[in-house]
Formats: structure tokens, sequence, C-alpha cells
């Protein structure tokens, strides 16, 4: 929990205590990541990375927007910072419907490049908040549903929205035409399934976080139970869930085919090494029951 409590030094807002922030905001922060600042840092004033327009979108003041636009300020104006955004990037991260609609009125690239860390373009950012609405107007903008992860911690659209578990936004995409299969980034990335189940897929990211209902559907829609995840650490959504104890995940990647003794990409460990070195003893009688080997010793956190 201590971890919470660090702030975020984004665009014009100098601290903010993410235990006593909205949900959307939460969200964001989880986006932003490794952006999250600790407690006496020396940080950078970040609004000198930020153009007016990209705060004043990211603030979802519409007026200013609105005014600014009418100066001929650049609506595509690239990102600042290792965490940087575009301002049609920064209205979706944070939720601001309206300011989005009246950006991309404006020329708003939707398939710009986002900032160096994760590389996440609009819909990513949006997927990742679980914005329903802003997801469908920026599919309807022509917004790439199958956008590949950028390198580092990046996601697809789907692997977003499955690690946040959006189940109606999952739905979305998928009907869209999302690739339930598509390669995770290369470093802390994941497949969908993974990502339900983290360096994820989509189903990787389903069964890390233990939603069942978002792994169930993943796995209808084709996804691979043994996709691995990013060369780095390279899990399985076997590996995810057994790491965190989701029993009912555990069940269901298995009875859909998991393989017990999966090994990851890093020193080779098998979920049951996974569970182990969590601590998570139901599962590991789990994976004892369906075959798994005797080698409990020697396993590292991979998610």
């Amino acid at each position: 929990m201590a971890s919470q409590l660090a702030s975020i030094p984004l665009g014009g807002v100098h601290t903010r205590n993410i235990i006593n922030s909205q949900p959307l905001d939460q969200a964001a922060g989880n986006v932003l990541g490794d952006g999250v600042a600790e407690e006496g840092e020396d940080d950078e004033d970040e609004e000198e990375r930020w153009t007016p327009l990209q705060l004043a979108a990211k603030g979802g003041n519409l007026a200013h927007v609105e005014d600014l636009l009418s100066k001929g300020a650049d609506v595509n104006a690239p990102p600042r910072g290792y965490y940087g955004n575009t301002a049609l990037q920064a209205a979706c991260l944070f939720g601001h419907e309206d300011v989005a609609r009246r950006l991309i009125s404006a020329g708003a690239e939707v398939d710009a490049p986002g900032g160096n860390n994760g590389n996440r373009k609009a819909l990513q950012q949006a997927c990742a908040v679980g914005h329903l609405a802003l997801v469908k107007l920026l599919l309807s903008a022509g917004a790439d549903v199958n956008s590949p992860a950028g390198r580092y911690h990046g996601r697809t659209a789907l692997q977003a929205t499955a690690e946040a578990g959006h189940m109606s936004v999952v739905e979305l995409l998928l009907d869209a035409g999302a690739n339930v299969n598509a390669p995770p980034g290369a470093t802390a990335g994941v497949t969908a399934l993974a990502a339900a189940a983290l360096g994820l897929t989509a189903l990787q990211a389903a069964a890390l976080n233990g939603t069942l209902e978002i792994v169930e559907r993943l796995i209808e829609a084709g996804a691979d139970v043994n996709a691995t995840g990013s060369s780095f650490k390279g899990g399985t959504a076997l590996h995810a869930a057994a790491e965190r104890g989701h029993v009912e995940v555990v069940q269901r990647l298995l009875k859909s085919g998991a393989d017990v003794e999966a090994q990851s990409g890093w020193s080779n460990q098998t979920p049951l090494q996974s569970a182990a070195v969590c601590g998570q003893d139901e599962i590991m009688t789990i994976l004892f029951r369906n075959g798994a080997s005797g080698i409990t010793k020697g396993g590292a956190i991979l998610f």
C-alpha cells in the first residue's frame, strides 16, 4: 500500500495522493507506471514538458482547449519527455470524452505514437482506463484496434483492457476484430490472456488479475493458453494465475489445456515453482494433482 502513496508529477498537478483520487485517476496512474515519483524526489517541473494544449486536454478544460485551438495550437504536437502524451492521448487517459471529440474534429491523429514509456496510442490509453464511450469514439474515427504493443511496458488495446478487467471493452474490441493472440511488448509485455491472468498477452493479463470472466471470453475467442509473455521473463497465463493465487483461473486454464510443466523464458521456471515462491499452497496442490513435477525450489517472481 505504501507504493500507492507516491505522488504523480504530471503537467500542472504537482502532487496527488492516489488513495484519495477518483477511480479513473487511479487507473491512469497505473498506466503511467514508472512515472510515479517517490516522496521527496527532486522532480523536474513537468509543465515544461507538456504543451499548453496537452495540459488543457489532460485537465478536461474544454473552454481552454477551444481557446488554444482558435489561436493556432498544434493539435498534433508530439509527446514531450519520457511520460508525455499528445493532447488526444492525454484526454483519453484521463477520460475526457468531450475534449477528445473536439480534438479529433480539429484533426488530431488517432494513431499518433505515445511517449517513450509504453508508446501507448490514444486507443490503448482509453482501453487501459476502461472508458467505453471513448473507445467507441476512437474506433469510429479509424483507430487501429490491432496497433502493436510498444517495446517497453507496451500493450495492445486488448491487452490493456484485459489487464485492467474491463469486460465491456473486451467485448467491443473483439467485435471490432482485435487479435486475441497479438504478441506482447518485448520488455514487460503480456499476451491478452496473461494480462487478464502480467510482460503479458491478453490472456496472461486476465489470469494475473484473476478476472475469470475475461479469461473465459478470451479462451472462447481462441486465445492460446500456452502463449508466453515477453522474452525477458516469458511466463504463461498459468504462471501468472499461479503466482497470484487465482484458484478458479488456474482450474479454467488447466481445463483448457494449459501446460502444467510450461517453462518460463527466464530460468525455465514452471508454474509450480511460481506458486511455491509466492506461497500459494492451494495452487500447488492443484498443480500436483494435474501432474506437476515435484520441483518447487529455485523459483522467482515473474509478474
